[in-house]
């Protein structure tokens, strides 16, 4: 995409095609070994376990690393007063039927620490049909940072809709984007900012936290999952790789948002899609594991479901989508690596994987791709460990022991489900973009009821 293009204008090109291509392209290579000779059958799975095997090890002794080097108080001080003057900042919030979390995301808000009149809180009420509106009418009255927009419920384009809309009228330096159940520290804004700018990054993605850990196995598994992904994210980052958004929590700078375009309208995961064309634009991303962005997990199964269906389409969609440029483009060769490996090793492979096992059960053979996936649940228990044993702040990471790092390496298999359905789905069916909401309930309006699975 052309710099200053406008994302609006990007619709989805050929993506049932494409998908049909990585379905047929996936389930060749999980078959094909079955007709080999058994004594050489394993061959591709173990040369392929070797290659992305000492990739994960990298990526995670390059987090390991770079956690040793995160900035302490006293280096954060420096970057703080090497300021010569404070940016502006507008957080900006796109809320659809918020009623239970959005007034206590002001509150909060209210308590962040920032030079008076540098920071202005943006809430799009994005057609909402329960009392989110009453609420922040009554916000607007007590707290004068607060600025609304209202949507009307079909003005289309999803979250992106809503913050393409908002950002028109924006004039700070910086844009943070908050869900509706985020949760910041008091003194975040005054250690993410200067790290921002001493890095020169276009943007930067702090860490994610699951308030609500405690509540169930599932939540404490998704806390789980959210330490494993920032560790890799940093790793890949620390290896001239590629780091991504995660949406809630994510820093952009102005200048820079507007350059690749602003949101994508055509995607299901506006974070995402923005990753790349940043990227493709030569906008770097960082990643700050302290202070973190707290956020609600989901409860049950269904809700979960639901929400990694759109995730992982999410996530396809940008490859069929920018895969080109990825690949051919002006991107250094180490980040065409780490895009690779990261595209085989989240995507390819649980779809590799389906079709092993389908072929395994046609021709009554074993599976023949069982050493890549050893190998890479193996490493992906390091990196759980490697996440959840590191010094943080906010929410206290699950604690580890035999039975926590066992479900949680089961708990990853989830995507072995997840991407084949999702992959699938993608190649049969004539896509109708919808942008499913996920629920947020606030900490106060957990009944007992709902501490179950759904």
């Amino acid at each position: 995409m052309a710099a200053g293009g406008s994302a609006t204008e990007i619709a989805p090109k050929r993506r049932r095609g494409k998908s049909a291509l990585f379905v047929v392209g996936c389930g060749w290579a999980g078959m094909a070994p079955h007709w080999l000779d058994p004594s050489i059958r394993l061959i591709p799975s173990i040369t392929v376990a070797l290659l992305l095997g000492g990739y994960i090890i990298r990526t995670v002794l390059a987090a390991v690393l770079r956690s040793a080097k995160q900035p302490s108080q006293s280096t954060e001080s420096n970057l703080s007063q090497g300021l010569e003057t404070w940016p502006s900042v507008d957080v900006v919030v796109a809320a659809r039927d918020e009623q239970a979390v959005i007034g206590r995301l002001v509150e909060r808000m209210a308590l962040v620490r920032y030079p008076e009149g540098l920071l202005k809180l943006w809430v799009v009420d994005d057609g909402s049909t329960d009392r989110t509106p009453e609420v922040l009418a009554d916000l607007q009255d007590r707290f004068p940072f607060l600025r609304l927009l209202k949507r009307a419920p079909d003005a289309g384009g999803g979250k992106s809709g809503a913050l393409n809309e908002v950002l028109q009228q924006l004039q700070a330096r910086w844009m943070l984007v908050l869900d509706a159940d985020a949760d910041l520290q008091g003194d975040t804004l005054e250690r993410l900012i200067p790290y921002a700018e001493a890095g020169r990054w276009s943007a930067v993605q702090l860490r994610k936290a699951e308030v609500n850990a405690s509540v169930n196995w599932l939540t404490k598994l998704q806390a789980m999952e959210m330490a494993f992904d920032a560790v890799i994210q940093q790793g890949r980052l620390a290896t001239a790789g590629v780091a991504e958004l995660r949406g809630n929590g994510q820093l952009l700078r102005l200048d820079a948002l507007h350059s690749c375009g602003g949101f994508n309208e055509a995607t299901v995961t506006d974070d995402l899609d923005l990753s790349f064309r940043l990227l493709i634009d030569q906008q770097p991303i960082g990643v700050l594991w302290n202070p973190p962005v707290q956020e609600e997990a989901v409860l049950g199964l269904a809700a979960l479901w639901r929400q990694r269906q759109r995730w992982a389409e999410g996530g396809l969609q940008r490859f069929f989508d920018y895969g080109p440029q990825l690949f051919f483009g002006r991107l250094k060769a180490s980040q065409k690596l780490d895009l690779l490996c990261f595209f085989l090793l989240q995507y390819a492979l649980p779809m590799v994987a389906m079709a092993d096992l389908a072929g395994a059960l046609i021709t009554a053979t074993l599976p023949t791709i069982w050493p890549l996936s050893v190998v890479v649940f193996i490493l992906s228990g390091i990196s759980i460990v490697a996440g959840c044993t590191r010094s943080s702040e906010g929410p206290a990471l699950p604690a580890m022991n035999p039975l926590s790092l066992a479900l949680g390496i089961v708990y990853l298999g989830h995507w072995f489900v997840v991407i084949p359905w999702t992959s699938i789905r993608m190649a049969l069916l004539q896509k109708r973009l919808v942008w499913a909401k996920t629920l947020h309930l606030g900490e106060e309006m957990l009944p007992e009821d709902k501490l179950s699975l759904e």
